[in-house]
């Protein structure tokens, strides 16, 4: 295990409030580039957020915060959405985020987050179906902003609108709205990230990057049976077999009845005759 994992690894391992959200995707994003200065990176949030905090006043609303916000980051500093290239790795790296101020719906939110909150805006992530958004609690209710369309903020009708779009059979009511609402945790935020990235690499047989994913995938939820099955696979990919026969083994201990259970069965029976061979 790598320093930088570990590190990962422990900060995942406590209490989800106390996890620093920035420094585990940008932990995320030394497993793919191995000489980045996450300090650095964390000091250019620390940064960009100090700047804006000197253009506000001591008693400005909170609505008129989330306006500058949204002025200072799209409009300013040009952060937006890189639809052109949606499933560019890149998009999902924090560090090339910062860089190229282009991203996914997720890692926008993320940098709206980390800002926000440095200047006093009480930000939450939402893991809303097939696009990340952001709510803000204030006085009168929570506002729900997407950060991927340059902070618009979205009404009831916006959001059922967006369902509809997945399910056109839908009609979601406003509890079912409610409901698909509800604030996202720290290890929430950053399953979504790595399993992004590893849907990426899967589907280009990056395997060796896949394979990096998945082991961040398991510091966060090392319960998960499928991610052992997963990087077995990716391990097998890899004609690393040895390591592919524990990993499958470890699946099947965890899931005997699973639905390819039999299937997993015979791969090891031909993963066993390789790893004698290699003795």
């Amino acid at each position: 295990m790598t320093p930088q994992l570990e590190r990962f690894r422990q900060m995942v391992t406590g209490a989800d409030e106390a996890i620093n959200l920035a420094e585990c995707a940008l932990l995320v994003a030394s497993a793919e580039y191995p000489g980045l200065d996450v300090a650095e990176c964390l000091t250019q949030i620390e940064s960009l957020a100090e700047t804006l905090k000197l253009r506000l006043r001591a008693d400005i609303s909170p609505a008129d915060r989330l306006i500058l916000l949204n002025h200072y980051l799209f409009d300013e500093l040009g952060f937006r959405g890189n639809s052109a290239e949606y499933y560019d790795p890149r998009n999902s790296f924090l560090s090339d985020v910062l860089e190229r101020r282009l991203g996914i719906p997720l890692t926008l939110a993320i940098v709206y987050i980390e800002i926000g909150r440095r200047v006093g805006l009480p930000l939450y992530g939402v893991s809303f179906p097939g696009h990340f958004l952001v709510k803000c609690a204030l006085r009168d209710g929570a506002v729900v902003i997407d950060p991927y369309a340059r902070g618009v903020s979205l009404g009831f009708d916006d959001l059922k609108q967006r369902l509809r779009e997945m399910d056109s059979s839908l009609e979601p009511s406003r509890s079912v709205v409610a409901a698909l609402l509800a604030s996202a945790g720290n290890k929430e935020i950053l399953l979504r990230l790595l399993r992004n990235l590893k849907s990426i690499y899967t589907r280009r047989e990056n395997w060796l990057q896949a394979l990096w994913v998945t082991e961040h995938i398991i510091c966060v939820t090392p319960d998960a049976a499928e991610e052992y099955r997963d990087r077995g696979m990716f391990y097998l990919n890899l004609e690393c077999f040895r390591a592919a026969l524990f990993d499958l083994k470890a699946y099947l201990t965890m899931l005997p009845t699973a639905r390819d259970a039999e299937s997993v069965r015979s791969r090891l029976v031909e993963l066993q005759s390789a790893a004698a061979r290699l003795n």
